[in-house]
């Protein structure tokens, strides 16, 4: 099932490379309905899902069975290395309460991304056989459990994206696409030596040999003591997870490594910045919480002061600059560095209800900012501008689309009765919880401050009040007596069109649901967060020494 959920937009793809490129719209349906078939298969796999079970760590005998569920495990490349031993990769796949809430993002994302995509019409078949090999990527680094497999689709993830921003992208496409691959494969060149050094520090209790897999990396008994990171080399370990750190910390962006994000999103079509926040982000955090924090336990323990304040700078400075900008896109962006702030936070607290916060924010900043992503290519579709200063009065005109834009702003914001709320609430209980990062959560509060204030600003210069007298769109008095609005060369419908209102109402319930309800999300991931904790208490770390 999981190798199915991975795969199918790769067959989408395989499809696509057979049918002309003047069948634009086979090539449509076709990714639409791979798209919707993962959908599908997440659905199934939610169903199947057994929450009460843990994962995160192999139970007695170093056996993944019981812990993770829908697993999938052959041999993959077997190589013998003389003195060295033998190489041994697997095809290794399986989800725990970490992953399945992300795979269920990542499809819903995803078909959300091919109706945002159906206007794009400069070389539409390149740019879908690139968006389902983004999206095959995407999945599997979600549910792969070998860390060779894992690195694979993480590097999968570049190629498509680059070209997805430098082809389609806006007028600086190329420098925002090369900045977003080198600042990347930055990261991705260090997580290569310390993947290795890990392969030859830990033995699989079920072979005797070496191996790349996640499962057996978590549990601190399988590690060679004198080996370059075991437990006895403290240095190279303490070395080893600062890189990590580093190279998930770019994909959050945290600061300081969050410059390419802005350029990436602002010249990047719509359906590619929505790909963009709403999960390659994700997979920043995702993988300290599944590979970083896990594998390397006292130095978590021991950075946790440290995370925190990364995460309180990334809330604050993210939302200073939001406040800053009068690109409306170039806002949003600046608003998934503040929100993504959250998420370390919720993670440095180190407590059962921060990291459930913190892997709920993911989810939901997921949704909300997929929205707005959205939100802002509607607006620039018809007024080819997404200048803030050049609108106002929008919501006497556009009512349906300013009432969307305001469930998507107010749950940005965090409004009580939103999906925001709830997990920044949690998460500043878990951080108020923690003694280390008490103080910092004090200090982080001020960023729901300023989020409200560059939000309800932008809110209100652009959709309350009159028309300013240079705005990008004209008014017109039609045959009824009453003005009408007129957009520049827009010939569409005016307010949102059925295929706009297909992509935001789903987003939109599950935004007001999750806000109520969120215990379907929740409930999914309680278990395997708890194990998480479990994991990195300083009572595990103690088998170190």
């Amino acid at each position: 099932m999981l190798s199915l959920i991975v795969f199918l937009p790769i067959l989408a793809g395989l499809v696509i490379l057979a049918v002309p490129s003047s069948q634009k719209q086979i090539i449509r349906i076709v990714t639409l309905l791979a798209a919707i078939a993962q959908g599908v298969l997440a659905v199934l796999i939610w169903q199947g899902y057994d929450a009460s079970l843990p994962g995160i760590t192999a139970v007695a005998g170093g056996a993944p069975e019981g812990s993770f569920q829908f697993i999938e495990r052959l041999p993959w490349i077997s190589l013998d290395l003389g003195s060295f031993g033998s190489l041994n990769i697997e095809y290794f796949l399986g989800v725990d309460g970490l992953s399945i809430t992300m795979v269920i993002l990542t499809a819903l994302i995803s078909t959300i991304g091919v109706l945002s995509s159906w206007p794009i019409q400069k070389q539409v078949k390149g740019y879908f056989i690139l968006y389902n090999l983004l999206s095959t990527a995407m999945m599997g680094c979600f549910v792969a459990l070998d860390f060779f497999l894992f690195y694979v689709f993480w590097e999968l993830m570049l190629l498509p994206m680059y070209f997805l921003i430098g082809i389609w992208g806006g007028p600086n496409r190329e420098y925002a696409a090369i900045k977003f691959f080198l600042y990347t494969l930055f990261g991705s060149v260090f997580m290569l030596l310390v993947m290795i050094g890990l392969y030859f520090s830990v033995i699989d209790p079920l072979t005797g040999n070496h191996t790349f897999s996640l499962v057996a990396m978590a549990s601190q008994e399988n590690y060679i003591k004198d080996a370059i990171l075991g437990p006895d080399n403290v240095m190279w370990r303490y070395a080893a997870f600062i890189v990590l750190f580093i190279g998930f910390a770019i994909k959050v962006p945290m600061f300081p490594f969050h410059t390419w994000l802005p350029d990436a999103h602002v010249e990047a079509p719509t359906p590619i910045s929505v790909i963009l926040a709403g999960v390659l982000l994700k997979l920043g955090t995702y993988g300290m919480m599944r590979i970083n924090f896990p594998l390397f336990p006292e130095v978590f323990q021991a950075s946790l002061y440290v995370i925190g304040v990364l995460g309180a700078i990334n809330i604050i400075y993210g939302a200073f600059c939001a406040l800053a900008q009068q690109d409306l896109k170039k806002m949003v962006a600046y608003s998934s560095i503040s929100h993504m702030g959250y998420v370390l936070l919720g993670l440095a607290a180190a407590n059962s209800e921060g990291m459930v916060g913190a892997l709920y924010q993911m989810f939901n900043h997921g949704t909300i900012t997929a929205m707005l992503f959205l939100l802002v290519g509607v607006i620039y579709d018809r007024a080819h501008t997404r200048q803030i200063d050049k609108f106002g009065g929008l919501a006497t005109y556009m009512p349906v689309y300013a009432a969307v834009v305001t469930i998507a702003w107010f749950a940005s914001l965090g409004l009580p009765g939103l999906s925001g709320f709830i997990s920044e609430a949690f998460v500043f209980v878990g951080a108020f919880s923690s003694e280390t990062t008490r103080n910092i959560a004090i200090v982080s509060v001020l960023g729901i401050v300023f989020g409200a204030a560059y939000l309800l600003w932008s809110l209100q210069r652009m959709f309350l009040g009159k028309r300013k007298p240079d705005a990008a769109y004209d008014l017109e008095t039609g045959a009824d007596g009453h003005e009408h609005i007129h957009f520049h060369d827009w010939k569409g419908k005016l307010d949102l069109d059925a295929r706009e209102l297909v992509m935001l109402v789903p987003l939109a319930i599950i935004v007001i649901f999750l806000g109520i309800y969120p215990m379907p999300v929740i409930g999914m991931m309680t278990s395997s967060i708890n194990k998480l904790v479990e994991v990195l208490s300083p009572v595990v770390m103690t088998a170190l020494y």
